[in-house]
């Protein structure tokens, strides 16, 4: 089992505050003999369809370390390879990267950042890391 983010149970909470039901923590991910763990897994049912409810798993990333390149070097890697293995395994759930609103208004506000956002297709959910709380959802 993987180590929790630093950031792991604020966006839990964060979450949970909006209406989404944490349905695994973490979410398994088998390919072939090479297991894998994706930080969360979560459901949203809306009322209009009840039983078709939204899945999503969530992959938490700091970005503490001295380099944000190397951070987005890390994250985005890692994020492409569950997102194609949740193609595979299961296409009704949608992946994004939960970073912190500094690395936000950092890398990911810079020509690089949003280059690779516009490039690889993120979905991210950017996370008050102060107070808590999600700021938006990039889709």
């Amino acid at each position: 089992m993987p180590a929790r983010d630093l950031y792991h149970d604020i966006v839990v909470e964060a979450l949970i505050a909006e209406g989404w039901a944490i349905t695994d923590d973490p979410l398994f991910l088998g390919y072939g003999n090479r297991p894998m763990y994706v930080d969360l897994g979560a459901e949203k049912s809306t009322l209009a369809a009840e039983k078709d409810g939204h899945r999503i798993a969530v992959e938490i990333k700091s970005f503490t370390s001295k380099s944000p390149v190397d951070d987005l070097h890390d994250a985005v890697g890692q994020y492409n390879v569950y997102r194609d293995v949740l193609s595979d395994t299961e296409p009704d759930r949608a992946l994004y990267l939960a970073i912190p609103n500094q690395a936000w208004e950092g890398i990911f506000s810079e020509r690089l950042g949003r280059l690779v956002i516009e490039r690889q297709r993120l979905l991210m959910i950017v996370f008050d890391e102060r107070q808590g709380g999600i700021i938006k959802w990039i889709n």
